[in-house]
């Protein structure tokens, strides 16, 4: 009687242990089809243009300057997009001793690295770049007055000019850093922070580049900041699949 209930148990327990193995075989197929069934990650690519506010709204406030820059950029990897200014400038310029005036037109090309990690849907820029910015314009000097160092016979009185200086031209290298955050569908603001160093510059022979447009202001040096403040339309092109990132190494033991 015990022998037969040792080999009715011993059954049992045998079939037990192959459900239990059918059961896990099933579960993984299961598990591997869900993974399968969900869809890769796909990424936009695409034109992205747009203007420079800060510009434009200095335009209005500001009776001494007009100037617009569009701004457009081109996504070339996940990370690295091209990117490019162009723009127009006037600004008259009134210091203690000279007023002068500089027009002209400048395009500035380049690229950005994008070092946020965006997540889901996300499609968020915290970039930094570089650009190379070429200018030409001319200069009218419209009003000047000599420094008089014997104050005792007074300031010498201003000298109308109007001399022009036609012809001229600037080279840059710009560090760039910026940011672009999605607010509505395809609709993005952004702006940047710009440090310039001038490569070479053709300037009169008597008279400075005090002003140069996309460059701003030189004080007499090589070096310029600038700002600006954008918002741009994104026109999708195509999408790219996201690939799996690798798996990381085996943990020491």
């Amino acid at each position: 009687m015990s022998k037969f209930t040792f080999s009715i148990c011993l059954l049992l327990l045998s079939f037990t242990g192959i459900a239990q193995v059918q059961t896990e075989a099933k579960d993984k197929k299961e598990q591997a089809k869900t993974t399968d069934s969900i869809a890769p990650k796909k990424e936009r690519y695409g034109l992205r243009v747009g203007v420079d506010l800060f510009k434009l709204t200095r335009s209005f406030y500001e009776k001494d300057y007009r100037g617009i820059e569009l701004v457009g950029d081109y996504r070339l990897t996940r990370r690295h997009f091209l990117a490019a200014e162009i723009g127009n400038e006037n600004k008259t310029v009134d210091d203690d001793r000279l007023n002068f005036t500089t027009k002209g037109t400048y395009i500035k090309v380049g690229f950005d690295y994008n070092s946020y990690q965006n997540w889901l849907d996300m499609e968020n820029v915290i970039s930094v770049g570089l650009r190379y910015g070429v200018s030409s314009f001319s200069q009218t000097l419209n009003s000047y007055s000599i420094y008089n160092p014997n104050s005792y016979f007074g300031e010498s009185p201003e000298i109308i000019s109007g001399e022009q200086f036609k012809g001229l031209s600037a080279q840059w290298i710009e560090v760039v850093a910026g940011m672009k955050t999605k607010v509505f569908n395809n609709i993005f603001v952004g702006f940047s922070l710009r440090l310039n160093r001038l490569v070479s510059q053709k300037q009169p022979a008597n008279f400075e580049n005090l002003y140069i447009p996309g460059f701003n202001r030189t004080y007499n040096g090589d070096f310029g900041v600038g700002f600006n403040y954008t918002v741009s339309y994104f026109i999708p092109l195509y999408k790219s699949t996201v690939k799996a990132a690798k798996k990381a190494e085996n943990k020491k033991k």
